[in-house]
């Protein structure tokens, strides 16, 4: 026999614990479908104790022994549970002020709950000196699992405990809880799931996106957030028309941008309109960057951006990247891609005016 703790527990509320690593969540559970309330053992990996004390200290040893013990004399209230430790075992006062680690195998144990003096005031005389007058006994010994038992009992504390356990639910048997953690699981997923979607659909304008425009994303997405509806319009035209309004964009772009009024992207917005390919400065997208940053003749003006501060953005660098939709081999991207950049060159507070233009340029799109 090994005495793995002796002394005074602080007990508040009538109760102590025994856990080693899983914790309870209602006292109910811990004393679900046993018969005796003195030891709960109905949580895997914790004992939930109950004393006859309300508040203040009471008398505790803790025992390991190799064989089941005898009982003595001495103890009213007898109980026995199993228990199964799933991690370090440690006695714990309620709320766990203090603790006492006690040295056990993760090996099936069979417990022992014994106890004398549980009908003693269940309140302490605050006029008096505390003293302690309930001793408690817990027993351990390796044994396979079995039913909680109550062998001996006395006190009118213990029979109102026991009528408490007798009156829980039994816990789930490993079957039902493996079902309740699969449906768990599934909405869970369910859940996680639907808050995908939700997110998904917000970040593109309100409703989520059909399979094209998903794999399209970037500027899809954006202009989703500025005007769904357009979005939505260009997809459902044809392939041609898809191109068209791309190369309407791009022009369109450029003007309000006063890029027009260079000869050499004169001659690229030309080829451009003629379905041609880009000239070399634009099918270069480095090159082409290179010299509109860089021709003096280029004109300077700023707009608002349309995706918060810096408010003041150069205008022809947003309206540039329109010209590269012409190189995208998908009509709907390069719509898109080209109404992205050509509500850039508008601008905040002014993108409304390039969509109700190209609406107007092609009736397919209202409605």
């Amino acid at each position: 026999m090994r005495v793995l703790m002796s002394g005074d527990v602080g007990v508040s509320y009538g109760q102590a614990y025994v856990e080693s690593g899983l914790r309870w969540q209602e006292l109910g559970e811990c004393f679900g479908g046993q018969r005796n309330g003195l030891c709960g053992a109905a949580m895997p990996g914790s004992l939930f104790l109950i004393t006859g004390l309300h508040t203040g200290d009471v008398g505790f040893t803790i025992e390991a022994h190799e064989t089941e013990p005898s009982v003595g004399d001495e103890w009213e209230e007898v109980v026995e549970a199993s228990f199964l430790p799933a991690g370090p075992v440690m006695l714990v006062a309620w709320a766990g002020e203090r603790s006492w680690p006690l040295d056990l195998e993760s090996v099936s144990y069979r417990v022992r709950y014994c106890g004398r003096g549980l009908d003693e005031d269940s309140w302490p005389d605050l006029d008096e000196e505390p003293r302690v007058v309930e001793h408690y006994l817990l027993q351990f010994w390796p044994a396979p699992p079995e039913p909680d038992r109550i062998v001996r009992e006395s006190s009118a504390n213990a029979t109102y405990w026991h009528r408490f356990a007798s009156e829980q639910p039994a816990p789930p048997s490993p079957e039902e809880q493996a079902e309740a953690e699969r449906l768990d699981r599934i909405e869970r997923a369910r859940a996680a799931e639907e808050q995908r979607l939700r997110s998904e659909a917000l970040s593109w304008g309100g409703r989520a996106p059909s399979d094209r425009l998903r794999a399209i994303d970037g500027s899809a997405r954006s202009l989703s957030t500025l005007d769904r509806d357009l979005v939505d319009a260009v997809e459902r035209l044809d392939g041609d028309t898809q191109r068209l309004v791309a190369r309407w964009v791009i022009r369109r772009a450029f003007v309000e941008a006063r890029l027009d009024e260079v000869d050499w992207v004169v001659d690229a917005l030309a080829a451009v309109d003629r379905g041609e390919p880009l000239t070399p400065w634009f099918a270069d997208r480095r090159d082409g960057w290179e010299r509109v940053l860089g021709d003096e003749r280029v004109p300077v003006t700023t707009v608002p951006s349309i995706i918060g501060p810096p408010n003041d953005m150069l205008q022809q660098a947003m309206a540039f990247p329109a010209i590269f939709s012409e190189l995208e081999p998908d009509p709907l991207a390069a719509a898109l891609d080209a109404l992205w950049n050509g509500a850039a060159a508008f601008g905040h507070g002014r993108y409304g005016e390039l969509f109700a233009e190209v609406r107007r340029a092609f009736p397919g799109l209202v409605g």
